[in-house]
């Protein structure tokens, strides 16, 4: 069960409870996405179009409404890398992994500090399994001779992250597409020669 349908399942409350606490976690997540998790319960509820009151009768609190939010966009992640790991060509599945991986980070402000900073949310086991499919993903494709074998896995997502830009550098804008360039090249120089 997700830590959003624990949420949910909370004293089984009543069909329109129920209804406010899902218009919360959307909002919650939207948020999330645009302020990141710093943001309050106010916005959250204003964004949910309930009260405050309302708010806090259906969520246990804010810090345990963001928790679940988080905590299950980063077992998306994960539920993306396993699916990788399915495919039957270790390049082609790491790749796809990483493009919806770069992108969530990129479309997500909360997603980003979640997985980049120490945010106050504990996200230990949630990280720990999402490291845990990144390693298996890039040991997979090094196995298969896709991936250059003098690159730690630890490296991988430090270089995934890399792609994501401002608006401008030196002057120049971003194209729209601009973390998409920026992947290419750096999965071209994961790649190995031999690929």
């Amino acid at each position: 069960m997700s830590a959003v349908e624990r949420l949910l399942s909370e004293d089984a409350p009543r069909a329109d409870a129920q209804r406010n606490v899902r218009r919360l976690v959307v909002a919650a997540r939207e948020a999330v996405a645009d302020v990141g998790v710093g943001v309050t319960a106010h916005e959250i509820a204003r964004r949910a179009g309930v009260g405050i009151g309302t708010f806090y009768r259906r969520v246990p609190s804010r810090e345990a409404l963001l928790q679940a939010v988080v905590e299950d966009t980063i077992y998306e992640i994960v539920g993306l890398a396993r699916q990788a790991l399915q495919d039957p060509d270790p390049w082609h599945g790491f790749c796809s992994f990483a493009a919806e991986f770069v992108q969530l980070r990129a479309m997500s402000c909360g997603i980003n500090e979640a997985l980049g900073t120490d945010c106050a949310l504990t996200l230990d086991q949630p990280l720990a399994d999402l490291r845990e499919q990144i390693r298996l993903l890039v040991e997979r494709c090094q196995q298969a001779g896709a991936v250059r074998g003098d690159v730690p896995w630890q490296d991988v997502p430090f270089a995934l992250t890399s792609v994501m830009t401002g608006n401008r550098t030196i002057g120049l804008p971003a194209a729209d597409d601009q973390w998409r360039r920026n992947l290419r090249i750096v999965l071209a120089g994961l790649r190995a020669t031999t690929a």
